[in-house]
């Protein structure tokens, strides 16, 4: 009883904070008054770590890097989804919808509260927060996490100043949403990628439009048939994917965070290099993967930096039957952009040599770094989307 009366009195005086802040001027005044009660905070066992962070995000307010509309709605989404996680008893998806709910009713308080028409930075704060919260279970520094999280991802949309139109928001929240529940549904995702998967949609919808996330969505399609492919084989031979593929949020963004980056300076500056790094970054990532899952089922494969042969699912192993599976999947990303209209012919070509570029890329460097233990798996696929995505640019220059 006292722990839940503790929670209903840490959501009220974080309300009753929010109330105030705009009256308590200069920024400073409010940031004093933070830091102290960080300090008390400080002292009482399990809090040192969101002291820290409550007093890291006053600094900032107080001395002009964030405004009150983050400063605010960053402890709105943390503090507010904390103690609806926490009050919220049964199972883990209930506690994670009472953290959305709680987190979003609060951001739009205070967005309405402070005057600010933008739901897409509040969406994009409660989405990052339900992430690191997902992400982080059982770290005791998680809260500290979440909040700098939380208050730089709004930050960051805040000083993009993006417009986005509020029908089209809905309909990104829609579509993202659906494509992550029949992700999480039907194992194709955990917890933490379910909302990756979310983060991405949206902003490939709301930055580029609704054909760049069907192109994501076909290297998601053809990833998930070709992990399933023969998998009781891979099973057999040791080299199924943990967790009988079920992606988490390190996979998505491995193979997502570039194709994110080039569809939101798309959406910022307009160019068309940014439709190619996209193109170049997704048609990598299918590639890599399919060649992955199929190449590892055929005959014994050959390190890519030696020639020599190497146990299947060696990291740098190739095979021509990998090989020829990594350029059909870079074709079929390229001919999806082809049909909705988003490249044309030349572009669809580079694309299907960026695919090649990249799976082979992934190769190098899991011989090398990854086998090394210098980097790891999703590290792999990062440098190896990047790689792709590059070339891609660089022949469209």
């Amino acid at each position: 009883m006292t722990s839940r009366l503790g929670l209903w009195l840490t959501a009220g005086a974080t309300i009753g904070g929010i109330l105030v802040a705009p009256y308590l001027q200069p920024p400073l005044v409010l940031t004093l008054i933070t830091i102290l009660i960080a300090a008390v905070l400080f002292l009482i066992r399990r809090t040192k770590y969101p002291a820290i962070a409550l007093t890291v995000i006053a600094l900032l307010y107080g001395t002009g890097f964030l405004s009150l509309f983050v400063f605010a709605g960053t402890l709105a989404i943390v503090v507010l989804g904390e103690v609806a996680f926490r009050l919220v008893s049964g199972g883990t998806m209930r506690s994670y919808l009472a953290y959305i709910a709680a987190a979003g009713i609060g951001s739009v308080f205070v967005m309405v509260y402070l005057g600010h028409a933008t739901p897409f930075i509040p969406l994009m704060g409660v989405l990052v927060g339900v992430l690191l919260k997902s992400a982080l279970q059982g770290r005791f520094d998680s809260l500290m996490i979440e909040h700098l999280g939380v208050a730089m991802t709004m930050f960051l949309f805040d000083e993009l100043n993006f417009q986005v139109d509020l029908m089209l928001l809905l309909a990104a929240v829609i579509i993202a949403a659906s494509l992550a529940y029949f992700s999480y549904r039907f194992r194709v995702a955990d917890l933490s990628g379910l909302v990756s998967a979310a983060i991405v949609g949206i902003l490939l919808i709301v930055f580029a439009d609704v054909r760049w996330f069907l192109i994501m969505l076909t290297f998601l399609i053809l990833g998930s048939a070709c992990t399933r492919f023969r998998f009781d084989r891979k099973i057999e031979m040791g080299v199924a994917q943990s967790h009988g593929g079920v992606r988490g949020y390190f996979n998505v963004f491995a193979n997502g965070l570039v194709a994110v980056a080039a569809a939101v300076s798309y959406g910022v500056f307009q160019d068309e290099l940014f439709l190619a790094l996209f193109l170049g970054s997704v048609a990598s990532a299918a590639a890599d993967t399919v060649a992955s899952e199929i190449g590892v089922v055929g005959e014994t494969p050959y390190l890519i930096t030696t020639l020599e042969r190497v146990p299947p699912g060696t990291n740098g192993g190739v095979t021509m039957v990998g090989e020829v599976a990594a350029v059909c999947a870079a074709t079929v990303v390229g001919l999806v952009a082809f049909v909705l209209g988003v490249a044309d012919l030349p572009l669809v070509i580079v694309c299907i040599a960026a695919g090649f570029v990249g799976t082979n890329v992934d190769s190098v460097v899991g011989a090398t770094l990854e086998n090394h233990g210098k980097i790891g798996n999703s590290g792999t696929n990062l440098v190896a989307t990047l790689m792709g995505g590059l070339f891609a640019a660089l022949f469209y220059l």
